[in-house]
């Protein structure tokens, strides 16, 4: 099994920002939420232990969004061609994408791709977190209430934050722009 962040990794960019932008374009109220998200950024910032806190501050926009879930899919309609062409190509059926971005919008890439999705929950509806949120050390937490012990191949990420994820895998990958820039391990 091979473990994949997604944001930055297998799709170019952050889906989250793709995903809020598409939504405030057909919900303008969604809109709102930037000022209140900008003020959590410049007081969560360097502190990653309250990222959970400026999520649900950012998703909070969801609640100016009638069905979350179809947007979602309306976005992978469109967006899910920009997976980058190296992971379609080696992607496997046993793959696990592990992301920090919401289960209701990463899933449902992860279900088209026909792969495995560990992601933060949260309530669609709201934006509030049903879970901590996956990232960093977080990710081998919830790796492991899903898999236990059973051994990752490879991981491949854009960002050190992954570097938990990274240790427990047999070989790593540190990904730019789509390309390996660094054997991490």
């Amino acid at each position: 099994m091979n473990g994949y962040d997604f944001d930055k990794t297998i799709y170019p960019g952050d889906s989250a920002t793709h995903f809020f932008w598409w939504c405030a374009r057909r919900y303008p109220a969604a809109l709102g939420r930037l000022p209140a998200a900008g003020l959590k950024a410049l007081i969560c910032a360097g502190r990653p232990e309250i990222h959970g806190i400026l999520k649900e501050t950012i998703y909070g926009f969801l609640r100016h969004v009638p069905d979350p879930a179809a947007e979602a899919a309306a976005f992978w309609d469109v967006h899910l061609s920009r997976i980058y062409p190296w992971y379609l190509a080696q992607k496997r059926p046993d793959d696990v994408i592990i992301s920090a971005s919401p289960s209701f919008l990463v899933g449902e890439a992860c279900r088209r791709l026909g792969v495995e999705c560990i992601a933060t929950q949260m309530d669609p509806a709201t934006g509030e977190l049903l879970s901590p949120n996956c990232r960093g050390a977080e990710k081998i937490v919830c790796y492991r209430a899903r898999y236990a012990d059973a051994p990752l191949e490879a991981f491949y990420s854009d960002s050190w934050s992954d570097r938990p994820m990274m240790e427990l895998a047999e070989s790593a990958y540190l990904m730019k722009k789509g390309r390996v820039a660094l054997r991490a391990k």
